[in-house]
């Protein structure tokens, strides 16, 4: 077997930095307090080292849960995980609810109702395990092909390898064997992120990081063994790999997640992956007529200090004046380029608007302001949504966005029901073409075919009203609504010097969610609701009078009282969104179990949360309308469907049958 150190420049092959950085403890710390009796020291040390290796073991015995133990200066326990270690994105949720309050805190105790309950109905997820970043992901030859980021043995982060499912509608799936697996020196310690490209004579090329058996990320070449298969069932891996290794400057651990391909204006296929130096967020880009051999450019796609590393990275153009989605290799006048990139430090995905020079491979933003990863930047998702992934769909002509979202519960809870992690909706993305400076997504039409009995609704509510809104169970719902506030409610208040002006403070996040009430706000639904509203999840607009007396609207979702359990993150999330003259308030939500899905202002700001009710859970969940503004009366026109579920089946030569009938 061919060694990996071989191929690494000597920059890649030096000791990490950021394990020498003089950060590491002192080991005669001890010395500069108090001295302990000998054998007191010795005790205390013996039986640290004893836990120490004890949970050591029982970690690698299992096989998924090798992280590393260290002690604080408490003495308490905590561990560095397996993601952290192999150079990715923290995927455990353990220091999440544990930083959120007591990290001594007892989790709760889940029963196996409430955690058969948070299993979707109609979101794409294994039948069990672990899964994180979507990958990969094509039409082809009449079928929408899903790759995925999968643990094949656990519910928690590792051993990662490909899965694969199929569908015809991108709501129906049959899960296929595994694409991928971890089989070789360059990939032995994962399968890691990325991405398709159709060549012009319609093969399929796939790249993808590998983490080697040193944990070095590079790039791999894959692609299907048989194009006349429509499932492409199997995948060869090109026997020259890696096709690309870290560049000279650039750690083993800072170079993953390559793009799909585009076509330049001399005829070569370009791709950019993410990395960073020091703490400057970069995106790499690379030329090549083959996919086996690459011209690294000397200039960057961007860059943006002080934004850390950069995941995921994606890129792609959107029309200036149209509706659709455009192939990745087009270009013009007509057109603008988004790079999104996923942010290793905060696992959000920030994304920017701008313009690309063909001629030299770079990129810059419209507005500097709100440039890629800073705290200004625009967001696909203002909640649970990262490491995200575009493909052209030129079935329909559309761009379609996929999301990993992950769980807000604790670890032990996810290893108790088996599983974790979904994914999101498919979503068309555009851009919008009236205000030229955001992206707008939508569920893909076809979710609309799980629609079944449906309730419209015309309601005028008063200041602090509330109105249980009769669907029966509210556990898979899809609510389209419009909000108005009445004239007279907005002239007196923009009126009223006395009035005070919050626009420039208000916050979603910091704002008290949505039971601090404010002259206009907020208003909107209450999901998975129990009777009592001792548990509930409201999704809302706030709209708050600058100090010019113009009005800014908020979009919230408040999940603090969405769950008794106590280990589980439960934020308020939300940002401003564009309101344009002569526009009503808009807002859609999916509701699926333990995910809520809301999309305000037809999709320029968008909230995926996800949520763990204890008791508002099967027929107990329940809708609500509310209006808790103090002066304003709202009108509220609203279609409530109940959903159906989605079918998605393990693999079986029926079960593809019976799809391709659908």
């Amino acid at each position: 077997m061919a060694s990996s150190d071989a191929l690494l420049p000597i920059s890649a092959r030096e000791e990490d930095p950021l394990l020498s950085d003089g950060s590491r403890s002192d080991p005669n710390a001890e010395t500069h307090g108090r001295r302990r009796p000998v054998k007191g020291l010795l005790a205390v040390t013996f039986g640290l080292f004893f836990i120490a290796f004890y949970v050591a073991l029982i970690a690698t015995h299992d096989g998924s849960r090798s992280n590393d133990v260290k002690f604080e200066s408490d003495g308490t326990a905590t561990t560095a995980s397996r993601a952290r270690l192999a150079g990715v994105s923290e995927k455990g949720n353990d220091q999440l609810w544990k930083l959120s309050g007591d990290r001594n805190t007892v989790a709760f105790s889940w029963n196996n109702s409430m955690l058969s309950w948070q299993r979707t109905a109609f979101h794409f997820q294994p039948e069990q395990n672990w899964m994180n970043d979507p990958n990969g992901p094509l039409f082809y030859k009449g079928w929408y092909h899903f790759f995925y980021q999968y643990n094949p043995n656990a519910a928690v982060w590792g051993d990662i390898v490909w899965g694969h499912a199929v569908s015809k509608d991108l709501i129906h799936w049959v899960h296929l064997p595994l694409a991928m697996v971890a089989d070789q020196w360059y990939d032995a310690n994962g399968v890691w992120t990325g991405s398709a490209t159709f060549l012009e004579d319609g093969s399929i090329v796939m790249l993808y990081t590998g983490s080697t058996d040193k944990s070095v990320q590079v790039q791999n070449l894959a692609y299907p063994e048989d194009l006349n298969d429509p499932l492409l069932l199997k995948w060869v891996k090109f026997s020259g790999n890696p096709v690309l290794v870290p560049p000279p400057g650039i750690l083993p651990k800072d170079f993953r997640d390559p793009t799909t391909a585009w076509k330049t204006s001399a005829g070569k296929w370009r791709i950019t992956i993410g990395s960073k130096i020091n703490r400057t967020g970069i995106s790499l880009v690379y030329d090549t007529t083959d996919f086996k051999t690459y011209e690294k450019l000397d200039t960057l796609l961007h860059k943006v200090p002080n934004t850390g590393m950069w995941e995921c990275v994606d890129f792609y153009p959107v029309s200036k004046t149209l509706v659709k989605g455009l192939d990745t290799s087009v270009n013009g006048p007509d057109v603008k380029h988004i790079v999104k990139a996923s942010m290793d430090d905060t696992r959000i995905d920030h994304y920017a608007i701008g313009t690309y020079f063909d001629s030299n491979g770079t990129w810059i933003p419209d507005d500097p302001t709100i440039d890629v990863g800073i705290s200004t930047s625009l967001r696909y998702d203002y909640g649970k949504f990262y490491a995200s992934k575009t493909f052209y769909d030129q079935n329909k002509g559309r761009r379609i966005l996929w999301g990993w979202i992950g769980e807000s519960d604790s670890e032990s809870a996810d290893v108790q029901k088996g599983w974790s992690s979904l994914q999101g909706i498919p979503r068309t993305v555009v851009l919008d073409t009236k205000t030229g400076k955001n992206l707008v997504q939508w569920p893909v039409d076809e979710v609309k075919s799980l629609r079944l009995s449906s309730k419209k609704f015309n309601m005028e509510v008063g200041p602090g009203s509330l109105v249980k809104i009769d669907v029966g169970s509210a556990a898979q719902l899809d609510i389209e609504a419009e909000f108005e506030i009445k004239k007279e409610s907005l002239d007196k208040i923009l009126g009223d010097a006395s009035v005070a002006a919050e626009a420039e403070e208000f916050s979603c996040q910091k704002s008290g969610g949505s039971t601090v009430r404010g002259a206009l706000g907020p208003f909107g639904f209450s999901v998975l609701a129990h009777e009592s509203l001792s548990e509930q999840t409201p999704v809302y607009f706030y709209v708050a009078k600058g100090k010019d007396s113009k009005l800014k609207t908020f979009f919230c979702t408040d999940s603090s009282r969405s769950s008794f359990a106590n280990d589980v993150v439960k934020p308020v999330y939300g940002s401003s969104v564009p309101v344009l003259e002569g526009e009503k308030l808009t807002m859609r939500i999916l509701v699926d179990h333990s995910i809520v899905e809301a999309f305000g202002q037809g999709g320029r700001a968008c909230i995926t949360s996800r949520v763990y009710p204890t008791k508002a859970i099967y027929g107990a969940a329940k809708l609500f309308l509310f209006n808790n503004a103090i002066d304003a009366t709202i009108t509220a026109s609203f279609n409530v469907w109940q959903m159906n579920s989605a079918f998605i089946h393990p693999y079986s030569e029926e079960a593809v049958r019976a799809l391709s009938r659908t």
